[in-house]
């Protein structure tokens, strides 16, 4: 598929101007004009623009590009001959115009230079001695001019698309990592703590049927937060769909062995800090249980009037904070993005310490 062009304004604008010189010359009788082609060819260019315009809205297959293409060649040079003055001429600077937008620069010099050498020949027929008037050399100067004119504009116009392609792109490469963030952050707590809970209940099945019932229990809840979860990280956080870090990060414990502490209050945080906080939390849950196979684990979270201070101490394994994972660098990332730090310390006989802290508002 080929790129579409936008319909600019001087499309309309050049064939009305033409359309209007026209008709000035017939009257005044400056020339006579072909009016039925003439008329009919504009009429038919400005149709051509519209239907390509709404049938093929993300830009035209190649073949019929390069039919449409031709088409409107055809069309120009109908408009000239019908129109004697030559100022129809300037219609024709949108064919290599045209062309580099589509097709690209070689396309487009490579036309132009067919048109220079076709106004060259034309005159020379139609025009014996021509190079000895001023009137000629100064049309062709103006004409070359104009063709150099138009090749620049189109080369502007080709790269600012180009940019706005490339913007897209990386928008779309930004909203492809944020999601998958989200996932990771989301859903490998939640599918570590149904892990740990069915571990439970298998591990108390035949001492304790109570305690086993309860971590399965804990299990299908902790399922129901992993889709409310995805649904929320696909979606991204709403209005209609108010994010609650005090009860989101208290559910981090249910079930598990984690004690939460949170002493504030979240208002003045935006959704996106709010969120942000609730990660590193979870992050922090989430290697605890999974990597360092901790018995124990620590939630605080202060919520203060200038920042808030997640701290989440573990009693696992520890390991060298150097070597962090794809969880913890994504984390790192997303909290120094909003002015914040996430300091970590751990070690054998220490286990972990993970303090995030993230600003009420951007610097």
């Amino acid at each position: 598929m080929r790129t579409q062009i936008p319909v600019p304004l001087m499309y309309p604008v050049l064939y009305a101007v033409v359309l209007a010189a026209g008709l000035y010359s017939q009257s005044v009788g400056l020339g006579d004009v072909a009016l039925l082609p003439f008329v009919g060819a504009l009429a038919a260019l400005a149709v051509v623009d519209g239907v390509e315009w709404r049938r093929f809205p993300a830009g035209a297959p190649f073949p019929l590009a390069v039919g449409l293409l031709l088409l409107r060649a055809v069309l120009y040079v109908v408009v000239c001959i019908s129109e004697p003055t030559g100022i129809a001429r300037v219609l024709l600077l949108l064919l290599p115009f045209r062309a580099h937008l589509l097709f690209g620069r070689v396309a487009a010099v490579a036309i132009g230079a067919l048109l220079l050498a076709a106004t060259v020949v034309t005159s020379q027929v139609t025009t014996p001695g021509w190079m000895t008037s001023a009137e000629k050399i100064n049309d062709l100067v103006m004409f070359i001019v104009g063709l150099v004119l138009t090749l620049a504009i189109a080369a502007v116009a080709a790269e600012e698309r180009a940019g706005r392609e490339r913007l897209r792109l990386a928008a779309a490469a930004a909203e492809r990592v944020r999601v998958g963030r989200e996932i990771h952050d989301g859903l490998g707590h939640h599918l570590t703590a149904i892990s740990v809970l069915l571990a439970k209940a298998s591990a108390f099945r035949t001492i304790d049927a109570h305690v086993a019932d309860e971590a399965i229990s804990d299990a299908q809840e902790a399922s129901r937060l992993a889709l409310t979860d995805v649904r929320r990280s696909v979606r991204t956080l709403s209005e209609s769909e108010p994010f609650d870090l005090a009860d989101a990060v208290r559910a981090l414990g249910r079930g598990l062995p984690v004690h939460v502490d949170i002493t504030g209050e979240a208002a003045g945080y935006d959704d996106g800090r709010r969120l942000a906080i609730y990660r590193s939390a979870q992050e922090a849950v989430t290697n605890a249980l999974r990597h360092a196979s901790a018995t124990s684990i620590d939630v605080q979270l202060a919520l203060g009037a200038s920042d808030a201070v997640v701290t989440v101490h573990d009693d696992g394994t520890g390991f060298e904070p150097s070597r962090t994972g794809r969880g913890l660098t994504g984390l790192r990332h997303r909290i120094e993005g909003m002015g914040g730090s996430l300091l970590i310390e751990s070690g054998p006989d220490v286990g972990t310490t993970v303090a995030v802290t993230v600003p009420r508002a951007s610097a």
